[in-house]
């Protein structure tokens, strides 16, 4: 089993930063996908952003170039930067790994983004 929990989601205004954390435990495979992704009220849950083990990156458009995701292979970790927030990023963000047919989810963090 793999366990996932998250830190770092808050209240910011738009135009601030944030950025998210996600610690993994448990049996996790060397090869393995994190990444990070969002569900806003009334909304299906949707992707932001991924990171292979071999750091290959994968960005939804609609972050590019504001959100960073980076991990820490030793650490099992996966951080998410978020700069220049808007108010349609406010949702609950789920951390997530993926390792062989297996997905495992985080709790999920709140971020609200104030205009």
């Amino acid at each position: 089993q793999v366990q996932l929990v998250e830190s770092g989601g808050g209240l910011v205004q738009a135009g601030g930063s944030l950025r998210l954390s996600c610690a993994a435990s448990g049996t996790i495979f060397s090869m393995n996908v994190m990444g990070w992704y969002r569900q806003a009220p009334g909304k299906q849950r949707e992707l932001v952003a991924t990171i292979t083990s071999g750091i290959i990156r994968n960005y939804a458009d609609s972050v590019k170039g504001r959100f960073t995701i980076s991990r820490d292979n030793a650490k099992i970790t996966v951080s998410l930067q978020m700069n220049s927030l808007k108010s349609e990023d406010t949702a609950v963000y789920y951390c997530s790994l993926q390792q062989g047919i297996s997905t495992y989810w985080g709790q999920g963090t709140q971020v609200t983004v104030s205009s």
